[in-house]
């Protein structure tokens, strides 16, 4: 897994790519928990997302959390395995998803 930032006053962007499993979601994670002081508005990538487990699903749930007190999350880029990840889980009745 790869993740890139960017940052603009009170904007997040965070591009995902690879697999999002138990082994990397710790490191979004703690990217998150760094990043989002001062945040009205974060954006997760995941254009380049191959597969999300459950642990990835518990970091997007934390974020959305987290946000829900200062501002907005909105996910992009979902392709139709992930999507339908979402679906099944009930995810796509949380997320704010493009």
């Amino acid at each position: 897994m790869t993740i890139e930032k960017t940052r603009n006053d009170g904007d997040f962007l965070v591009k995902v790519s690879g697999r999002l499993d138990t082994t990397t979601a710790p490191e979004l994670e703690r990217e998150l928990e760094d990043g989002l002081q001062g945040v009205t508005k974060l954006t997760i990538d995941f254009s380049d997302l191959e597969y999300i487990s459950s642990a990835g699903l518990r970091v997007l749930l934390r974020a959305q959390r987290m946000m829900n007190n200062q501002g907005e999350m909105i996910v992009r880029g979902v392709n139709d395995i992930v999507k339908e990840i979402f679906e099944v889980t009930g995810f796509t009745d949380i997320l704010t998803i493009e």
